[in-house]
């Protein structure tokens, strides 16, 4: 019998890259059918979402969001299927950003087709917003509360010692350059949106109104928000202003990792490209003091085809050693 049940990690914005997971295509076919089936519900934009996907120079840039969110979302939601494919329901669900809309699909709020809309929706309003930007900080939200105002403010807390500014862009690279020669770590995270910040607020209002047009579902699984820090409740889960405004509202990884964990012992699954969460996971006590485990479907770094396969080995050995019998 399998020692802990597993939680699936579903990244979002910051974590894309060129022919990311696209080396799985000719060897995992559920993978493959479910990017399909995602470009499929976008129409005409889907080939050219495909195209873009594949380039090694894509274009929009990968830190657009024209190109980061719609991909994040197909890639998080392919290889959840994918995780599905082997035989393993997990337990929980707990994404960041757009990586929430994904994992609401897997745990049967939206339809494949309804959930693709409203990211596409987003897109397109996130292009109309004032020029902004993202910033990691290696700091406490306490200690960061001098350096907010002017539209920059708190983004995302993904842990302790891991916070995101966001804002307009002067004021934004202004701080960053008050952080830096104080003595923090910063980076600019990227993108070119200053998501999860109020300079969205704006071009979001309408979105409620397409949102609410399509059929939702209260969870078939838990789903945990990086919004309220704790599992989505019912109503939540289905009422269109939480998704409509949720890219102008700080993520709240952190806090929503500490709820997951408090509800026992889990292998923790990062699935979409890279391994952030991984990473952010691995810094929890309780992953720490061997309670609960990480793995990844995808590579730390981008690289080759051969990378993302192997990286795709590596976890399901974990999988195996953690007492899976996996499908295949």
């Amino acid at each position: 019998m399998p020692s802990r049940p597993v939680a699936l990690l579903l990244p979002g914005q910051g974590s894309q890259y060129a022919r990311m997971a696209a080396g799985l295509l000719p060897c995992e076919p559920v993978f493959a059918e479910a990017m399909d089936e995602v470009f499929t519900a976008w129409g005409d934009a889907g080939r050219g979402l495909r195209a873009q996907w594949l380039a090694e120079r894509p274009e929009p840039p990968c830190d657009h969001a024209a190109f980061a969110q719609p991909l994040l979302f197909a890639v998080d939601y392919a290889l959840g299927r994918l995780v599905r494919s082997w035989g393993i329901e997990p337990v929980a669900l707990l994404g960041h950003s757009v990586g929430e809309v994904a994992a609401a699909v897997l745990a049967g709020v939206f339809r494949l087709d309804d959930a693709a809309r409203l990211v596409a929706d987003r897109v397109a309003r996130s292009a109309r917003a004032e020029e902004g930007g993202m910033l990691a900080v290696a700091a406490t939200v306490e200690q960061l509360g001098p350096y907010l105002g002017e539209g920059v403010v708190i983004g995302a807390v993904n842990a302790p010692l891991a916070a995101v500014l966001a804002g307009p862009e002067a004021p934004l690279a202004k701080v960053a350059w008050r952080l830096a020669s104080e003595g923090f770590a910063c980076r600019r995270v990227p993108s070119f949106t200053a998501f999860h910040s109020p300079l969205m607020e704006p071009v979001l209002e309408g979105a409620e109104r397409m949102i609410a047009a399509a059929p939702r579902r209260a969870p078939g699984v838990r789903l945990y928000s990086g919004y309220t820090a704790a599992p989505l409740s019912a109503a939540q889960a289905v009422s269109p202003a939480y998704w409509a405004y949720q890219p102008a509202r700080p993520v709240l990884f952190w806090p929503a990792l500490e709820a997951l964990l408090a509800d026992g012992d889990k292998l923790l699954l990062e699935v979409g490209p890279g391994q952030g969460l991984a990473s952010l996971a691995r810094r929890h006590k309780a992953v720490r003091a061997g309670h609960s485990a990480v793995a990844a479907l995808s590579p730390a770094r981008p690289g080759t085809q051969e990378g993302d396969r192997q990286a795709l080995v590596k976890a399901r050995d974990v999988l195996r050693a953690e007492g899976y019998a996996l499908g295949r």
